[in-house]
C-alpha cells in the first residue's frame, strides 16, 4: 500500500488516502480523553487493513499525548478488545 495515515488536529481525524478514496477516524477531545466517534472506509478500499491502521495510529497518538481513549466507534472498541497493549488508555 502507498500513503500514510495523516492527523488533522484541527478536523479532528486521522485520514488514509489510497487509490482515490479517503478513509477516516472521527474523534472529539474533551478533558484528556479522546472519544473515537467513528471509523470510515469507504468499500473501494475496504478489507485491507485501513481501518486497524487509523485505529492504530490513533491510539499511539493518545499515547504519546498523555490521553485516555473512549471507543464510542463498535471498530474502535472492538480493536481495543484484540490489543490488549492498549488497555492502559481506557478512560473509567
Amino acid at each position: 500500500m502507498t500513503g500514510e495515515v495523516r492527523h488533522d488536529a484541527d478536523g479532528r481525524e486521522f485520514q488514509r488516502e489510497l487509490d482515490g478514496s479517503r478513509a477516516v477516524l472521527q474523534y472529539e477531545l474533551s478533558g484528556g480523553v479522546m472519544s473515537i466517534l467513528h471509523t470510515r472506509v469507504p468499500d473501494a478500499i475496504g478489507g485491507r487493513g485501513i481501518a486497524a491502521e487509523l485505529t492504530g495510529a490513533a491510539l499511539r497518538h493518545a499515547r504519546a499525548a498523555g490521553w485516555k481513549v473512549r471507543p464510542l466507534c463498535s471498530y474502535a472498541a472492538a480493536y481495543l478488545r484484540k490489543h490488549v497493549e492498549y488497555e492502559d488508555l481506557l478512560a473509567q
